[in-house]
């Protein structure tokens, strides 16, 4: 069995919740359904191919407006099913900033 990486609590979806993603530029998008979801990240089963896509970051969008969403990076992929892990603004200039420091 493997072990529960998972900072956050998790809430399970006993029949999913229909979302989508989009790239950052725009460029693509596919519909996916949210399987669980944490404070942190979430589980989700894509429609269609993932293959070719840009997921180092993306929207998850959670309402048809486009009005709830979320931007992800990818944490894993097990064949239709992918993890994200939940970007808060800033996370990228904080990252930037760690490597920056890194490298001196």
């Amino acid at each position: 069995m493997v072990a529960e990486r998972r900072k956050g609590e998790r809430i399970t979806f006993e029949r999913g919740i229909s979302a989508h993603m989009m790239g950052i530029d725009g460029t693509w998008r596919r519909d996916c359904t949210m399987e669980d979801v944490s404070e942190t990240g979430a589980k989700l089963t894509i429609e269609g191919s993932v293959e070719g896509l840009h997921l180092k970051e993306f929207f998850l969008l959670l309402s048809s407006t486009g009005l709830a969403y979320r931007r992800c990076e990818l944490a894993w992929v097990n064949g239709d099913q992918i993890g994200v892990n939940f970007l808060k603004p800033g996370d990228k200039k904080k990252k930037a900033t760690r490597r920056a420091a890194a490298d001196a």
